[in-house]
């Protein structure tokens, strides 16, 4: 059969007539498949899933209350469009007492179908070809993504462990400054469980200020706060000048796949933002909107369990990889822990990179973690693993993973 020609239409920035024929595969791709065959050759064995942060328990009964009576209601049935007016009330008196951020709802506020969907639409508002957007590696790269998509350029900063994971933006050339549009910033991070300060906040402030860049903070895990209080960008000021934050009922609310998420900030880009998604998509349900209302008016009830939950698994996590010679520090938030790969098992393989050791673990120990060797080598486990039966059950998982990684011995 010949090749359709629909394959000559594909466009450059995702492989154009390449598309589907190269064997690059997507890191969580990778995972899966290892995961899959370890499946295959241990079928009566547990794989422990330190991989892909996801919840591992279900919203709230109060949420889910809240949506199976009002996803009945004739009146919820239409479109949302960019969002009703409930939720944004309530996002402003939970930003007022989480965050001490005062907002108004009606300006400041719009809510969107999870934070990916938010970061894959901004660039659309704001970059031209040849415009920059700074991105910070390693990370999560939606943003850059679709920044390249548009004809833009991504410039990655470095998270390095002797810098606290903050990214050095004095290090941008005055080219780079006169280009750049957006700043991408994600605090506590995916993957190094690094939180912000004040003071970083302040410097990025400034930084964005001087050069004419916005910024997006991406503040999906603030809620999962191991150190003081959950810190907002938008607290520190000039914030609101030149920065809009991502927030999301994901992490802090056990609502991944409900996706329901806001930004706030900004009155005018805020707006920008509305008017590109009411362009893109029609809302999200309004039953979700009115149970994601539930959340947040008792989040001094939930938040606090499932930050608590992820604090108690990450310190045993670090306790046990410690004593296996790992360096492992607790993470200030998020819940996963970022540390370096050792070189070697003794009288076994060496380990070159990240994703070398993750093949292995998974292969030889049944756990799935993520590698990431864009700054070093380094493994993320994540806290979300499955622990079905309550606490008794995490600490089953938590000693089976010690017990897998005490049978060999690690070269650092």
């Amino acid at each position: 059969m010949s090749e359709s020609y629909i394959q000559n239409l594909i466009a450059e920035n995702i492989g154009g007539s390449l598309y589907g024929k190269e064997n690059k595969l997507y890191k969580f791709e990778k995972i899966k498949r290892a995961k899959r065959a370890a499946l295959e050759a241990n079928p009566e064995a547990e794989i422990i899933d330190m991989g892909v942060g996801e919840p591992d328990e279900m919203a709230h009964p109060a949420v889910v209350k809240v949506l199976a009576s009002e996803a009945v209601k004739w009146e919820n049935r239409q479109y949302t469009d960019n969002g009703i007016a409930e939720f944004k009330t309530a996002v402003a008196k939970y930003m007022k007492e989480a965050y001490r951020v005062v907002l108004d709802p009606a300006t400041e506020i719009n809510h969107a179908i999870g934070s990916k969907s938010a970061l894959s639409l901004i660039p659309t508002a704001y970059i031209n070809p040849g415009d920059i957007t700074i991105m910070t590696v390693p990370g999560y790269p939606v943003l850059g993504t679709w920044t390249k998509y548009l004809g833009g350029e991504v410039v990655n900063l470095p998270l390095k462990e002797e810098n606290s994971f903050f990214p050095n933006l004095e290090s941008l050339t005055a080219d780079q400054r006169k280009r750049a549009k957006l700043l991408y910033l994600n605090y506590p991070n995916n993957p190094t469980g690094a939180a912000p300060t004040e003071e970083f906040f302040r410097k990025a402030i400034k930084f964005a200020k001087e050069n004419n860049i916005l910024i997006i903070s991406d503040a999906a895990y603030a809620p999962l706060n191991f150190e003081g209080k959950p810190l907002s960008i938008l607290a520190i000021p000039g914030g609101k000048d030149c920065a809009i934050e991502l927030h999301s009922m994901s992490k802090g609310f056990n609502m991944t796949g409900w996706r329901m998420s806001w930004v706030c900030g900004n009155a005018l880009a805020v707006s920008v933002f509305a008017y590109v998604k009411d362009n893109a998509d029609s809302g999200q349900f309004a039953a979700i909107q009115k149970a994601s209302i539930a959340g947040l008016e008792n989040w001094k009830t939930i938040t606090p369990e499932i930050s608590a939950k992820y604090e108690r698994r990450l310190k045993k996590l670090v306790s046990t990889l410690q004593k296996l010679g790992f360096s492992a520090k607790m993470p200030k938030g998020s819940f996963y822990l970022y540390v370096k790969i050792p070189k070697a098992v003794k009288n076994g393989p060496k380990f070159e990179t990240a994703e070398d050791f993750t093949q292995w673990l998974i292969r030889e120990k049944l756990i799935s973690a993520v590698p990431w060797d864009d700054v070093g080598n380094y493994v993320r486990f994540s806290a979300t693993f499955v622990a079905r039966n309550g606490m008794k059950d995490e600490e089953r998982v938590l000693n089976e993973v010690e017990k897998r990684l005490k049978s060999s011995e690690f070269i650092f």
